[in-house]
């Protein structure tokens, strides 16, 4: 039987920016007036930022509306799932890599097989090769519209391996089931190393803190309770009073749309800035830690994140100020040596040269728009994964929470086994 989940209820409630501190006082005087905020929003009615329908289609938040508006988009193919992943309707590491798998799963139950084979062909093997040259070409297609994000791949490399493990059984029914079941474990084991990862991050951060964030982190870009943001989430449910300060995060905004409405949301205080604020901001010592999400991990610690983190980086180390990043380890690419062999995506010039459909720039000027740079591993001060906090050097924490996350892999498969045998 076709794998298939049942759409969780989705509870929209209002949000709210908290209006927020410049100095302790006012910061908690803000905690004071927003009472009914200060315990945070569970993370179970919080809206999912990709679901997979009873009908076999994707839904995604439409994260280019935000914050106007919470709209979704329903993606019926892979060439439309793979659309919306190239124009930030859906974005961040751990959800792109989560909507991929639900691509491939969504492939496999609209695979057709009597259209798939031959008239001369027609058998349950020639079938289930079918299937496979399918989910094949799918992965190839949601494989190369976001380069850097090494979740993507990950992601659809595990899929790929279990339909591989089911094919032997020539029963696309069974193949389909284990594509979906791969995926929706890919998706729940996310949530849970999100949880995790805010754990043990949330011991990095103390009540009265000033933390600096760039970009989106939060549930929108890794589901659950997000990595970076899901540790100040985690502090914040602790007790401890946080400000934010959410960089705006040019030339696409995501830190103004979504990092201030997530945290709105959370009743977390937090202020606005632009990007070029920062500088100052640490020199006037209002800025006790930098606190960003990854989207690819090299084997030495160099990071790869939104474009605006490294030089933040070398702020804060100039400024003495902990440079702190959280991503699971499906972050990590073993695979790269370091940050120089990252492949960094390239965006459409119009992305800096428009804003909101109206031409800022003069025609014809030239444009860079690479979407991330590198950080070098010896400005991070501790990477933050589900496997507990790591610090330099890098390359050996790294390999060893990477042996964590496969023996549990491991284990897991193991239990299932068992579970299915008896």
């Amino acid at each position: 039987m076709l794998c298939s989940l049942i759409p969780r209820e989705l509870f929209l409630c209002w949000t709210l920016l908290i209006p927020v501190a410049q100095t302790m006082g006012e910061m908690t005087t803000a905690y004071n007036q927003t009472d009914l905020h200060a315990e945070p929003l569970p993370i179970d009615e919080a809206p999912t930022p990709v679901e997979l329908l009873a009908d076999g289609t994707v839904r995604l938040i439409d994260q280019s509306l935000l914050p106007s508006q919470l709209g979704y988009v329903h993606c019926a193919s892979v060439d439309e799932l793979a659309e919306a992943i190239r124009t930030l309707k859906v974005r961040g590491a751990p959800t792109i890599g989560v909507a991929a798998a639900y691509g491939l799963c969504m492939a496999a139950r609209m695979f057709d097989p009597s259209a798939s084979a031959s008239v001369g062909d027609r058998n349950a093997h020639a079938y289930a090769r079918a299937l496979m040259t399918c989910l094949e070409q799918a992965a190839h297609t949601l494989r190369h519209t976001r380069p850097t994000a090494v979740n993507l791949g990950w992601a659809l490399d595990r899929v790929l391996d279990a339909a591989t493990a089911a094919f032997p059984s020539g029963d696309v029914r069974v193949i389909a089931g284990a594509v979906c079941a791969e995926a929706h474990r890919i998706d729940l084991e996310n949530q849970q190393a999100n949880r995790r990862m805010g754990e043990h991050g949330a011991a990095l951060l103390w009540d009265g803190m000033n933390v600096l964030t760039h970009c989106n982190t939060g549930p929108l870009a890794a589901g659950g309770i997000g990595t970076a943001l899901g540790v100040i989430y985690m502090a914040h449910r602790q007790g401890k009073r946080l400000h934010v300060w959410v960089d705006e995060t040019r030339p696409l905004l995501q830190g103004a749309r979504l990092t201030t409405w997530e945290l709105g949301r959370w009743g977390i205080p937090c202020t606005l800035i632009a990007d070029a604020m920062a500088a100052s901001l640490m020199r006037a010592r209002r800025v006790d830690a930098v606190l960003v999400g990854a989207d690819r991990i090299a084997a030495n610690g160099d990071v790869a994140n939104k474009i605006g983190t490294y030089g933040l980086a070398v702020l804060a180390h100039a400024h003495n100020i902990p440079f702190y990043v959280a991503a699971p380890t499906s972050t990590i690419d073993l695979d790269v040596p370091d940050g120089q062999h990252i492949r960094i995506e390239e965006r459409h010039p119009d992305e800096i040269t428009h804003h909101g459909g109206r031409r800022l720039a003069p025609e014809g000027v030239r444009v860079y728009n690479p979407a991330f740079d590198v950080t070098p591993s010896d400005l991070i001060s501790c990477i933050i994964t589900e496997y507990g906090l790591l610090y330099p050097p890098y390359g050996p924490a790294l390999l060893e929470a990477c042996r964590s996350a496969r023996q549990q892999k491991t284990v897991v498969a193991d239990h299932r086994q068992r579970t299915t045998d008896n």
